[in-house]
């Protein structure tokens, strides 16, 4: 079977054969997930972060896919995300995923890349696959999960017995501030500096170097996803002085679609120990609930060693889902 690379942007049809794959694959690997919407799928395969190349390929008859992204800042330009390698399931066990990965592997190595990092779902194909070559799970996570109706049966019962959801909390001296889509440019350098927050986070043995967050590189980060065709909110704890205390960013690949993803949710150092991390998430969850009635799941990753945050979104109502790891191959 013939593994060619995909033009960029690819075409319609090359977009819809590439979502049956991974619609196929999901159903088998992950069948209790929402399968991917063709709106995600595209905003993916055409647009393309400005920190990176994409390098896409298909096997003829549309029996696996593959995509590469290849960083291209400074910082990063000797690593690279395997962002995607699905073979269907009844094309498997015929050496497709192995020629897949040679493609890959190659451009790798032609562009002087010295390790490969992707995200694994622990426990199926994808992993078995992902140690066959070598990989090493260099960051153990898991995948916990929100269910946004349950949220909303309990407000209805509350307004049933006359008591409507209070306002969310949050300690003296801070504000709730809410954002849809880019962050006014007066708030993007505070916001910026609290993302530099996640330095702190746990990391693994991780490859990828940090980036330092600026306002520019923050409104590239949300413009990407706005140009994918999806929507992002961003709610933070504000002080007088002006400071970013705490956000938590959500964002739905596809407006339309049942699903969201929650991106960062950060409290800067210095402001920790005031209850802000739940109180950003609160109050995303009300403003969610009210712009996206179809959203009914609410999904994000947490690294095992990340201890407190674990601790706020299970307070929150998230649960465990699924466990994943970082993935990294040296080359």
């Amino acid at each position: 079977m013939t593994v060619r690379a995909l033009s960029l942007p690819p075409t319609d049809a090359e977009i819809d054969a590439w979502t049956a794959v991974l619609t196929a694959a999901r159903a088998v690997d992950l069948p209790q997930a929402t399968p991917p919407a063709r709106t995600e799928v595209a905003g993916r395969l055409c647009v393309t972060p400005a920190r990176g190349r994409a390098a896409l390929w298909a096997a003829d008859g549309g029996a696996g896919v593959a995509a590469l992204l290849l960083f291209t800042d400074e910082a990063n330009a000797h690593t690279a995300f395997l962002d995607v390698l699905a073979v269907r399931p009844d094309a498997r066990r015929r050496g497709l995923g192995r020629a897949l990965w040679e493609q890959v592997r190659a451009e790798l190595l032609a562009q002087g890349r010295t390790s490969v990092m992707t995200l694994v779902d622990l426990g199926g194909p994808g992993e078995a696959f992902a140690r066959s070559l070598g990989f090493e799970n260099v960051l153990p996570m898991a995948w916990y999960e929100q269910d946004v109706t349950r949220q909303v049966q309990v407000d209805a019962q509350a307004q049933a017995h006359a008591q409507p959801a209070a306002p969310v909390p949050v300690a003296p001296g801070y504000e709730l501030r809410a954002w849809h889509g880019l962050v006014p440019d007066d708030w993007a350098g505070p916001l910026a500096t609290a993302h530099g927050a996640m330095e702190d986070a746990p990391t693994g043995d991780i490859d990828e170097k940090t980036e330092a967050w600026t306002p520019q590189r923050l409104h590239a980060a949300h413009r990407l996803i706005l140009d994918r065709g999806g929507e992002i909110t961003t709610v933070a704890a504000v002080t007088g002085a002006g400071e970013v205390a705490a956000y938590t960013e959500l964002v739905l690949p596809d407006p339309a679609g049942p699903r969201a993803l929650q991106y960062d949710t950060v409290v800067a150092p210095a402001h920790r120990g005031h209850g802000l991390g739940r109180a950003v998430k609160l109050h995303m969850l009300d403003l969610a609930r009210n712009r996206y009635p179809d959203l009914r799941l609410i999904a994000t990753t947490v690294a095992d060693e990340n201890t407190a945050m674990r601790a706020v979104n299970e307070r929150l109502g998230y649960r465990p889902a699924r466990p994943a790891a970082y993935y990294q191959l040296s080359l």
